[in-house]
């Protein structure tokens, strides 16, 4: 059985992002860049399915710009078997990078496709199911627990009401909750094995996929910022200044 897994370049979750002076976007000059820490709960699942034997191989795969190959390699470090990377300078949004892993999955045939549920940049919890919906395969979001059963997989889902578990068949996509597992870190050795692992690099156009993007960001902005809290002496003061200052009671 072969693991698909997608990746994603994204700063790293430790910093503080900082908008453009003129809006158009995060400036991402001297910024440390990492794996998507929801993507790295998906290689591991991947690597933890093929040390219990259910799977063979994991291929991991990252849609972007030539500075991806960092990420990859770090997937490589972490127990990917071999890594994809689908260049272009584009700034892909979630159905292109779709429609191109849909072209990469008909030269892989994956059984399983591993997303994390979100990247932490854009928090739009689209490509998973884009991607299942333009295959056709069966698919398993917000994942807090896989195992592999007699052909199927049975997966247990983190929903609002609590939560559910599933059986789909293969080949199938599953996207990652948090609680599925804690990655493991890249020990050295590992690393210096990464650099000699295969990594292909292909291009939208070799997968016959326009990747244009199809939304255009206006503006951004950051968010308000805080107000500094008061402390109050006691119940009575909070209350008058609910109700007087905040008027969020009468």
């Amino acid at each position: 059985m072969k693991i698909l897994v997608p990746v994603k370049r994204v700063v790293d979750a430790n910093v503080k992002v900082r908008v453009k002076p003129d809006g158009t976007g995060i400036d991402l000059a001297n910024v440390k860049m990492a794996v998507n820490p929801f993507c790295e709960i998906a290689i591991e699942e991947a690597v933890r399915l093929k040390e219990a034997g259910a799977a063979e191989e994991v291929v991991a795969v990252a849609v972007g710009a030539q500075n991806c190959q960092e990420q990859l390699r770090t997937c490589l470090a972490l127990g990917a078997d071999r890594a994809v990377l689908i260049q272009t300078d584009e700034a892909v949004q979630p159905l292109e990078v779709a429609k191109a892993l849909q072209a990469l999955q008909g030269r892989e045939n994956a059984d399983i496709v591993l997303f994390g549920k979100q990247s932490i940049d854009g928090d739009n919890s689209q490509t998973g199911p884009m991607f299942a919906a333009l295959t056709g395969m069966a698919q398993a979001t917000f994942a807090s627990e896989v195992q592999v059963e007699d052909g199927k997989l049975r997966v247990t889902r983190e929903v609002d009401g609590g939560l559910q578990t599933v059986s789909v068949t293969l080949p199938a996509v599953i996207t990652t909750d948090l609680r599925l597992n804690e990655p493991r870190y890249a020990s050295l050795p590992n690393i210096m094995k990464a650099k000699r692992k295969p990594m292909d690099v292909l291009t939208p156009e070799e997968l016959g996929v326009d990747v244009s993007p199809r939304l255009e960001i206006l503006s951004v902005e950051p968010p308000e910022e805080r107000q500094a809290g008061i402390k109050v002496e006691n119940v009575e003061e909070l209350v008058d200044k609910l109700r007087n200052e905040a008027k969020v009671i009468s």
